[in-house]
């Protein structure tokens, strides 16, 4: 009986504490999963940028460009996944993005781009607070048959900002709302 109650207690003290967890993140995080790398030694590159390297970034170009430091200053976190496309993770990467496509929409994100030219096909999702701030910013790329890039941005972003984010981090699709901002 002590052990049923000691193991009791430790499921209990962790589900507790992982639903702390999962509270903690941010509205505009989304966690994209387990990503299958390509067994065959495929390219992976992973990047998390967080607050403070953010921060320090905005002091050092907060004299030459104000309007850009007052964006770093916005943004909480950056994580980008770029992934090669292998015979052997193409179908399961397909598959995983248009999953996380429908779970971003079912999370009550925002489609704001989609772009399909030849073999590239392109979504953007916002996690807005009212007209306020964008709290969460998700790009979805598949370059052809080559490669995936998932970027997920987290922040409290003005909307007049998104296209000055894109600019900054070469994200071709964010650059279009230089135009609705202005609306």
């Amino acid at each position: 009986m002590k052990r049923l109650s000691l193991t009791l207690a430790v499921v209990l003290c962790n589900a507790v504490a992982f639903n702390g967890f999962a509270q903690d993140r941010p509205a505009g995080h989304f966690d994209f999963g387990k990503l299958p790398a390509s067994s065959g030694g495929g390219e992976q590159v992973e990047i998390a940028v967080g607050g403070a390297i953010l921060s320090i970034a905005a002091k050092l170009i907060d004299k030459k460009e104000p309007e850009a430091a007052a964006l770093f200053r916005s943004v909480k976190s950056v994580r980008v996944h770029v992934l090669e496309l292998k015979d052997d993770n193409r179908k399961e990467m397909l598959e995983r993005i248009k999953q996380i496509r429908t779970d971003l929409g079912a999370k009550g994100w925002d489609k704001v781009v989609s772009v399909q030219q030849k073999k590239e096909d392109v979504a953007v999702f916002l996690k807005t607070r009212g007209d306020e701030a964008v709290e969460g910013l998700v790009v979805t790329v598949l370059d052809g048959d080559k490669e995936a890039v998932l970027v997920n941005i987290v922040g409290d972003i003005k909307p007049e900002q998104v296209a000055l984010l894109g600019e900054k981090l070469k994200l071709d699709p964010l650059k279009k709302f230089a135009g609705r901002a202005k609306k």
